[in-house]
């Protein structure tokens, strides 16, 4: 790890988060572009992803202070309160959404947008899931969100705790690549679903990968589950509703193929 300042007061951290977010707007215009939007809809997209990206940050570390009194119960936004995921997929999702819905409403008389918001959401969960990927080496670079002490060859040295710990940072990196891998397969075959398998497959992944880590996030209301555990049984129920509701208002076909 190297959680030292590199240029304009950066670290590999916030520049491992800029590369994502970089990555992020560019697959979604890319894959925009092979499932032939609209000019026009396709800098709807950018915009509602440039709105996300600013307001995520901002649910990230609101969620993090919140998680904080719930353990102090001293609530407190300050240059150290920190950050987390789920605040932040939260928070900038419903953003995203929003300016999407309301400004493509205006823009597309003819309902342009709101008749391809599930295609747009397909394309969101591999957007999401490589911004993610690169914003957990950051976590990495940085020493946040570690694994448990260890003594293995695998463990990376961790210099605000003096120890090796499980590099579980790297491990979902890994695992956040194959899943936008998998996730750009299935888009480019058309399939149905995409974003439900996203919240899904990373709640799965999450819920299991915490019991390597060791960063304390505070208690719950159920005694053995972390708040990352439990906010990932809800959000795999919300992949389920979410599968339900794209296969009832889609009518659980393949989005109409086009040439891009």
């Amino acid at each position: 790890m190297y959680p030292y300042e590199i240029v304009f007061g950066m670290g590999l951290y916030e520049i491992w988060i800029a590369v994502g977010f970089f990555l992020c707007l560019l697959y979604l215009r890319v894959m925009a572009d092979r499932l032939a939007f609209p000019a026009k809809l396709q800098n709807l997209c950018i915009v509602g992803a440039l709105c996300a990206i600013i307001g995520c940050y901002g649910c990230s570390v609101l969620s993090q202070a919140v998680y904080n009194a719930l353990e102090t119960g001293i609530f407190e936004i300050a240059q150290d309160t920190g950050a987390t995921f789920y605040g932040g997929l939260v928070g900038g999702g419903l953003i995203f959404v929003a300016v999407y819905l309301i400004a493509g409403h205006f823009l597309f008389p003819d309902g342009t947008a709101k008749k391809r918001f599930f295609e747009m959401s397909a394309i969101a969960a591999g957007s999401i899931a490589i911004a993610h990927a690169f914003g957990r080496i950051g976590c990495l670079c940085a020493g946040c969100c570690y694994g448990k002490p260890t003594d293995a060859w695998y463990g990376i040295y961790n210099a605000h705790l003096g120890v090796k710990t499980i590099p579980v940072q790297l491990f979902e990196t890994l695992f956040l690549l194959a899943l936008a891998a998998f996730l750009t397969w299935r888009l480019l075959r058309q399939r149905s679903g995409n974003l439900a398998v996203y919240l899904m497959s990373y709640a799965v992944w999450r819920f299991l990968i915490e019991y390597l880590r060791a960063d304390d996030r505070g208690a719950t209301v159920v005694s053995f589950l972390s708040p990352s555990q439990l906010t990932a049984v809800l959000l795999f129920a919300g992949g389920i509703v979410w599968y339900l509701a794209e296969k009832r208002l889609s009518g659980g076909k393949k989005a109409k193929k086009t040439d891009a």
